[in-house]
C-alpha cells in the first residue's frame, strides 16, 4: 500500500514508518514545514510543505495514498504554548486534509487521538461510548478533530478511523519537549533534585513502540468493527510509584516530595473492545521504558534543560521584551537625535543672508517622512513645531507668538506636506510589500511544482527501472534463473552460484548446502572473498544471520561485520533448509528491502530448478547406483565428474578426485565410507577402476584424507580429471 504519513519529526511517527516499512508498504511523509534538516529512513518520498499549503492537493493527487494517517494529537508541528492560535490552525487542518483526501474517493483516513479528549477523573476505566469532556483549548482542538473525522465518515461515507491512545510514553528526540508524566519527572529530577508526587493520583501508560504495534493491527484490518478504538495498557500505576521507579532508574541523589492532598484521581482507558477483537500483548513494562527515557535523557540532558530555560525562564522573557521595545522604539529615538541638528542649523540660517530662506525644519520633516512614514512624519512635524516656537520666543512673548498668523499658516503647510509625503511613502512600500510578497508566492508555487515534478520524476524513473532494467525487471529474472534448466541435473548448484551472482551484480557470492541440523558444506563459489568463511560452518553459532534465515528472513548485515556476509538467504524445501546463499560483494547503499526482495525471489526460482534436479535424480536412483551400495554407476560417476571438473574450470569450486588401488570396489567402499563426508562420491568408471570425488578439496588438503585411507589399509592416488 501506499501510506501517506502527516505530521512532524517524533519517536512515534518514526514507529509508524519502521512498522510499516517492515510490513512492505511504501511511505510518503508530508512533513508540515519547511524543514530539510531533519532526516527520516526508510521513507520513499518527502514532502516539506506546510498544511495551508495549496501543493497538499497536488501530493495527494501524485501519491494516490491508500491510507493517509495524520498524526493528530502527536503532531509535534503545532505549538501548543499559544493554544488558543494553535487550536484554530489544527481545527482548520483537519479539515484542509479531510477536504482533499475525499477527493480521492477511497481508501482510509487515520486520525490519531490522545486521552485528552477526556478531563476529569473516573472511577471505572472510560469506555470508548463515553462523552468527552476536554478542558483547555488543545483538548477542544483533539476532541473537534474527532468530531470532524466521524461526520466525514457518516455524511461522505469516508472510511476514517480514530485511535485513541492513553497516556503514551517513550524516548524524546533530543530538545524536543513531552507532555507525558515519565518525561514531566525526569526533567524535574535533572532540573531540581526531586521528584514531586502524589499517592492519591492513578493513571495507566503506553509505550511507544508497543501503542504503534497495536495500531497498526487495526490499520491493515480491511474490515475493521467499529470507527473509533481505544488502545491502552489498561495496567495501573500510581504516580507516586512511578516517581520510584524515575527515581530508581536515575541511579540515587534524587529526593522524592510527597504531595498527597486532594481528592482521588483515577484515569484510565478502557481497552477491552481492541482486546476482545485483535488480541493485545504489551512488550516493553513500565521498568523497562521508565529505564531507556531515564538513560537517554540523562546523558543529553544539557539539551532537554537548556531549551526549556530558554523558552520559558523568566530572564529569557524579559530579554526578549527589551529587544521588542527598542526595536519600536529606535525610530522615535533616532528621530530625537536628528532633530537637535536640524534645530541648530535652522537657528544659524535665521541670520545668514544666504540661508535665511531655507526651511530646515521643512527638510527634517521631509526626510523622516521619506524614511519611516506618515506616522514618523507626524512626530517630527510635532517636533519642527516646538522647535519653531522655541526659536521665535527669543526675541519676542509668547503671546505674540500665539497671535502671529503667519506661524499658523507654515504650520499647516508643514502637517500637510509631511502627512502627503508620508502617505505616499507608506502607499508605495505597501505596494512594493504586495509585489514582494506576489513574487515570494509565486516562486514558492515554482519550487514546490519543481519538487513535486522532480519527486514524479524519481518515481517514474524507478517504477522505469523495476520494469525495463534487466537486473531488477522479474522477467528478466525469471529468465536467467530459467537457465539453470538448461544445465544437467549435476550441475544446476554450480551454475546456481554463477547467476545469483549475475542477478545480485555481485562478483563474490557462494551457495552452501546444509549437511545436517547444525553444519553447511561451501558448494560453489565465484571468488576467493566468497569463501573466506571456510569449506564448512556451524551456521547455528552465527546468532544473528541464523536467527533470521531461521524465520525465512534475508539476513542483512547491518552491523557491518567483516565475519558474516553482507546479505545471505536460506532456500528451503518445505520445512527443512537446504541451501544458504551467501552474497559478500555488494555497496553498502544496495542493502535495502528492495534487494531483500529480489534476493528473495531469485532463491524461489533456483529452489524450482535444484528441486526439480534433485526429483530428476531421485528418480534414476536404482540406475545411477550399483545395487545396494553407495557405489555409483559409471554412467552416472562419469556424468558427476565432468560436472565437478567443469565447474573447477569456470573458477565455481574446488575437487580432486582419487583412484583407489582395489579390485573389490564393494569391501572398500564400506571401509573407506566411515571416513567420508557427505559431500563426497565415490564411483567406478569405464575403465573398471574405483574412484573417490572430494568436493571442495584441493590437492593439499587432500593429503589428510589420503592419509586416512592408507591407515584403513587402501593405497590411492591422485588422478587430477580422469573422468573427462
Amino acid at each position: 500500500m501506499n501510506i501517506l504519513l502527516v505530521g512532524g519529526g517524533s519517536r512515534i511517527a518514526d514507529a509508524v514508518i519502521d512498522k510499516f516499512n517492515k510490513g512492505k508498504h511504501r511511505v510518503f511523509l508530508l512533513t508540515g514545514r519547511r524543514d530539510r534538516q531533519n532526516s527520516y529512513r526508510h521513507v520513499f518520498e518527502r514532502y516539506d510543505y506546510s498544511y495551508e499549503d495549496e501543493s497538499v492537493k497536488d501530493i495527494f493527487e501524485s501519491v494516490k495514498p491508500d491510507m493517509v494517517i495524520f498524526m493528530g494529537a502527536y503532531d509535534t508541528n503545532f505549538d501548543w504554548h499559544r493554544e488558543r492560535q494553535e487550536s484554530v490552525r489544527y481545527t482548520a487542518t483537519v479539515m484542509n486534509l479531510l477536504s482533499t483526501y475525499s477527493l480521492a474517493g477511497k481508501g482510509r483516513f487515520v486520525y490519531l487521538s490522545s486521552h485528552e479528549v477526556f478531563g476529569g477523573a473516573y472511577h471505572n476505566d472510560v469506555a470508548v461510548s463515553e462523552s468527552v469532556s476536554p478542558r483547555g483549548f488543545k483538548a477542544m482542538a483533539i476532541a473537534q478533530g474527532e468530531e470532524i473525522c466521524d461526520n466525514y465518515h457518516k455524511t461522505q461515507g469516508m472510511d476514517v478511523q480514530i485511535l485513541r491512545f492513553d497516556h503514551l510514553y517513550g524516548i524524546p528526540h533530543k530538545g524536543q519537549e513531552d507532555s507525558n508524566p515519565c518525561f514531566q519527572m525526569c526533567l524535574e529530577a535533572l532540573k531540581t533534585g526531586r521528584i514531586s508526587a502524589s499517592d492519591r493520583r492513578s493513571f495507566s501508560m503506553l509505550y511507544v513502540n508497543d501503542a504503534v504495534e497495536l495500531a497498526y493491527k487495526t490499520m491493515i484490518e480491511e474490515h475493521p468493527a467499529r470507527s473509533c478504538y481505544q488502545i491502552s495498557s489498561m495496567e495501573e500505576i500510581k504516580e507516586i510509584s512511578l516517581a520510584e521507579l524515575v527515581i530508581k532508574a536515575m541511579g540515587g541523589g534524587i529526593r522524592l516530595a510527597n504531595h498527597s492532598v486532594g481528592e482521588q484521581y483515577r484515569f484510565i482507558l478502557d481497552g477491552k473492545l481492541y482486546e476482545e477483537e485483535y488480541g493485545q500483548r504489551i512488550f516493553v513494562s513500565y521498568e523497562e521504558g521508565v529505564l531507556q527515557i531515564v538513560k537517554y535523557m540523562k546523558r543529553h540532558a544539557d539539551s532537554f534543560i537548556n531549551a526549556e530555560d530558554t523558552d520559558g525562564s523568566t530572564a529569557g522573557r524579559v530579554w526578549r521584551g527589551v529587544k521588542t521595545a527598542f526595536k519600536r522604539l529606535f525610530p522615535f529615538i533616532e528621530n530625537l537625535v536628528c532633530f537637535i541638528p536640524f534645530f541648530l542649523l535652522n537657528s544659524k540660517a535665521a541670520g545668514s543672508e544666504y540661508f535665511n530662506r531655507l526651511d530646515f525644519f521643512l527638510l527634517y520633516v521631509l526626510l523622516f517622512a521619506i524614511v519611516y512614514g506618515q506616522q514618523q512624519a507626524i512626530f517630527s512635524s510635532l517636533l519642527a513645531v516646538a522647535g519653531y516656537f522655541l526659536q521665535q520666543m527669543y526675541g519676542r512673548t509668547g503671546f505674540e507668538v500665539l497671535l502671529d498668523y503667519d506661524i499658523y499658516i507654515w504650520m499647516a503647510q508643514l502637517f500637510i506636506i509631511g502627512m502627503v509625503v508620508g502617505y505616499m511613502r507608506d502607499q508605495l512600500q505597501f505596494v512594493k510589500d504586495e509585489n514582494e510578497e506576489e513574487v515570494r508566492y509565486l516562486s514558492r508555487k515554482v519550487d514546490d511544482i519543481a519538487d513535486i515534478n522532480d519527486s514524479n520524476v524519481r518515481m517514474k524513473q524507478s517504477f522505469e527501472t523495476q520494469l525495463v532494467n534487466q537486473r531488477d525487471s522479474l522477467g528478466k529474472i525469471y529468465e536467467i534463473t530459467s537457465s539453470l534448466e538448461a544445465y544437467a541435473p549435476e550441475e544446476v548448484l554450480f551454475y546456481a552460484s554463477k547467476v545469483l551472482g549475475e542477478l545480485m551484480d555481485s562478483r563474490d557470492v557462494a551457495v552452501y548446502t546444509v549437511a545436517n541440523g547444525d553444519y553447511a558444506r561451501l558448494f560453489s563459489f565465484t571468488s576467493t572473498e566468497a569463501k573466506k568463511l571456510g569449506n564448512s560452518i556451524k551456521y547455528t553459532e552465527m546468532e544473528d544471520l541464523y536467527h533470521d534465515l531461521r524465520e525465512h528472513r534475508v539476513y542483512i548485515n547491518k552491523k557491518l561485520d567483516e565475519k558474516l556476509p553482507l546479505m545471505a538467504s536460506a532456500v528451503y524445501t518445505e520445512d527443512s533448509m537446504e541451501l544458504i546463499l551467501m552474497i559478500w560483494g555488494i555497496p553498502w547503499q544496495r542493502m535495502t528491502l528492495s534487494e531483500a526482495n529480489r534476493l528473495t525471489i531469485i532463491g524461489a526460482l533456483i529452489q524450482n530448478a535444484v528441486v526439480h534436479a534433485n526429483r530428476y535424480l531421485d528418480a534414476l536412483t536404482s540406475e545411477r547406483y550399483l545395487e545396494q551400495t553407495r557405489i555409483m554407476s559409471a554412467d552416472a560417476f562419469g556424468q558427476l565428474t565432468r560436472a565437478f571438473f567443469g565447474a573447477k574450470e569456470s573458477g565455481l569450486t574446488e575437487c580432486v578426485m582419487l583412484e583407489i588401488m582395489t579390485k573389490d570396489c564393494r569391501q572398500a567402499a564400506e571401509t573407506l565410507g566411515v571416513n567420508m563426508r557427505q559431500t563426497d562420491y565415490m564411483g567406478v568408471l569405464e575403465d573398471g577402476g574405483f574412484y573417490i570425488l572430494l568436493s571442495n578439496t584441493d590437492a593439499e588438503n587432500a593429503e589428510g584424507v589420503m592419509e586416512r585411507f592408507r591407515n584403513a589399509g587402501y593405497e590411492c592416488r591422485l588422478r587430477e580429471g580422469a573422468a573427462l
